[in-house]
């Protein structure tokens, strides 16, 4: 595909200013051909694909009306935002996304001042426009503050607390509500898109904001027309609640109708105070195997587009960490029928679809909401339930307190299951797992484990369902080493290592997926390499046997060194008043770019080559 050929408006748009300076019956053939390179790039790159398809003429629209940079586009999550960084400067390198040294993931302040807030965990996008807003306009700046958020998102706590917010003080905000999944009635098309045509333009707002002056001076009056007003807006269109907020409520309008789309955007641009705009797309629009599978096609490998598929990937019986979890869950939930499984909206991610269609009525999905996540597994535990909440290691940080106020506290019974422990390659540090040990460690309560491998990924899920109180099972992503899973439910002795390989003078203490990399170390040193299996409890009996037995440690993890449980070593250590070199090897004090999995543990050292130079560095 030649960019010069086969895209001939696109191949001159350089940055939004470009895009401004078409004429208007351009934008449609412009969309048109963002959406055609979106496949095209992503075919070979890979990466979130769907939702960008979904927002193509929404992100020609905004770029077309509004003054960017100047004026602030703020986009939640950002795997709709592709066509945002093809408009901006970054279209010759979207093949390279993803990818080490590549275009990021996720909308990034350090890649490009269009990109006006870095993101990557959801419902954040009304929060940051809201702070963007108060501090422009406190400065007498005359900026246009936009925050683009999806019918996901919106579930999200947050989103509703800036709004609630957003109304009360009165910003200029400007919040658009990317609906692709939402049922809407009436049906979206020309009379709705008429009437928010006329419910946005210049005249009607006039005539509101003058008949709420005239009328608020004869309160009961000005009551009645209030509710009257609310009462018609609501038969017609489903923006109450957000008009109740604060918000002066448009839509829906056909988020794929871009010529709709400009002239609501500009008569919207300049009305004051809090404004919510519902625009309705479809994910996966244009290329219809996205548009019939949505969910397969959010995150792709490379594919061909020609193809209504997307490649198989090889077969295998090594199945990954997720996999373990997944059967793991179902077999558990035959056996013990108090199992109840919890997600954030990821169900697929994490492993629970089969659980969902065999333990439907056992099976919470929460939407993106993870502080409910974690509260609404306290009262399930409360009543005799034995629920288990699968989530990434990096979206757990956002129930933080719940963990420790609602869970750790009161010392009920949840399991939790942390998917995507450590690095996860294309996806970068939003949704990397580098401190969970940390954060975990030093609540009280807390058992925290980590497997050297599959099977010891389902003895420890076992071990933590049955512990009494709050216990942790972290695994990364992808696969293990390949060991042979036993069937039966067996559980781990609580607070117990195991050693790998026998040597002398040296012990490497390695946590989790930095076994298997420690294990090979140790056998080129000629050290002891022990699976520590517990974060916490340490096995603290196997570290003094150690002690008395070997003249340095080497604690090593897929964790930032800071706090984590080569730390608990450390302070075992020295609580016993033993004084002896330790190296703790871990994930450097750093945010850990995008790349491949096995780029980024090289990069960081945590590879057997890295391993193996710190210690001869260090303790040679």
């Amino acid at each position: 595909m030649n960019l010069t050929n086969d895209y001939p408006l696109l191949k001159d748009i350089h940055s939004p200013a470009d895009v401004r300076s078409l004429p208007k019956e351009s934008l449609k053939a412009l969309s048109d051909e963002v959406r055609a390179y979106l496949t095209h790039t992503v075919s070979i790159s890979g990466g979130h694909f769907s939702a960008g398809l979904g927002t193509v003429e929404l992100t020609v629209a905004l770029h077309y009306v509004f003054d960017t940079p100047t004026d602030q586009l703020v986009w939640d999550v950002g795997h709709q935002a592709y066509p945002h960084k093809i408009l901006t400067g970054r279209k010759d390198r979207m093949p390279t996304i993803r990818t080490l040294g590549g275009v990021s993931a996720f909308p990034s302040r350090a890649e490009s001042e269009y990109d006006a807030f870095g993101v990557g965990h959801s419902s954040t996008s009304i929060s940051a426009a809201l702070g963007m807003a108060i501090a422009s306009q406190l400065r007498g700046e005359d900026k246009k503050m936009v925050a683009i958020i999806g019918d996901g998102s919106i579930t999200g706590g947050m989103a509703f607390e800036a709004m609630n917010h957003a109304g009360d003080v009165n910003a200029n905000l400007l919040v658009i509500l990317n609906d692709n999944d939402m049922s809407i009635s009436p049906p979206v098309g020309a009379m709705n898109n008429y009437l928010t045509k006329v419910l946005s333009s210049k005249l009607y707002s006039s005539v509101r904001e003058e008949s709420k002056k005239a009328l608020s001076r004869m309160p009961s009056v000005w009551e009645l027309a209030r509710k009257t007003e609310e009462h018609v807006k609501g038969m017609i269109v489903p923006g109450t609640l957000f008009e109740e907020l604060g918000f002066n409520y448009f839509g829906p309008i056909d988020g794929h109708d871009v010529d709709v789309l400009v002239s609501t955007l500009e008569n919207l641009k300049d009305l004051t105070g809090p404004v919510f705009l519902h625009v309705v797309t479809k994910k996966g629009k244009g290329y219809a195997p996205a548009e019939k599978d949505p969910l397969a096609y959010h995150g792709v490998p490379a594919f061909d587009p020609t193809q209504d598929s997307l490649p198989k990937s090889g077969s295998s019986t090594h199945p990954t960490y997720t996999e373990v979890f997944s059967h793991w869950l179902c077999d558990m939930a035959e056996q013990d029928e108090r199992l109840l499984g919890i997600t954030p909206a990821m169900r697929e991610g994490s492993g629970l679809v089969e659980f969902s269609r065999r333990y439907p009525k056992r099976y919470f999905d929460v939407a993106i909401a993870e502080q409910h996540a974690v509260t609404l597994a306290a009262g399930q535990a409360c009543q005799g339930g034995k629920p288990v909440v699968a989530i990434y290691s990096t979206f757990l940080q956002r129930g933080y307190d719940q963990l420790i106020h609602d869970v750790a506290l009161q010392n009920l019974d949840v399991l939790f299951a942390l998917d995507r422990g450590g690095l996860v390659g294309p996806d970068g540090p939003t949704h990397a797992g580098s401190f969970d040990y940390s954060y975990l460690r030093c609540i009280p309560n807390m058992l925290i484990m980590a497997p050297a491998d599959e099977n010891e990924c389902r003895q420890m899920l076992s071990t933590g369902f049955y512990h009494p109180g709050p216990a942790s099972v972290r695994y990364p992503r992808g696969k293990g080493p390949g060991a042979v899973i036993d069937k039966a439910l067996t559980t781990l002795p609580i607070g117990k290592a195991e050693i790998r390989h026998q040597g002398g003078r040296l012990a490497i203490l390695a946590w989790g997926s930095m076994v298997a990399p420690s294990v090979e170390v140790g056998k080129k040193l000629g050290a002891t390499v022990v699976n520590m299996r517990f974060v916490k409890p340490l096995d603290a009996d196997l570290i003094l046997e150690l002690a008395k037995s070997h003249d340095a440690f080497v604690t090593v993890e897929e964790n930032v060194i800071a706090g984590g449980a080569g730390s608990a070593v450390n302070e075992f250590l020295q609580a016993q008043s033993i004084l002896m070199p330790v190296l703790n090897i871990g994930l450097p004090d750093a945010f850990i770019e995008q790349g491949s999995r096995e780029e980024l543990l090289a990069l960081s050292g945590l590879d057997v080559a890295g391993i193996l130079a710190k210690i001869e560095k260090v303790l040679a």
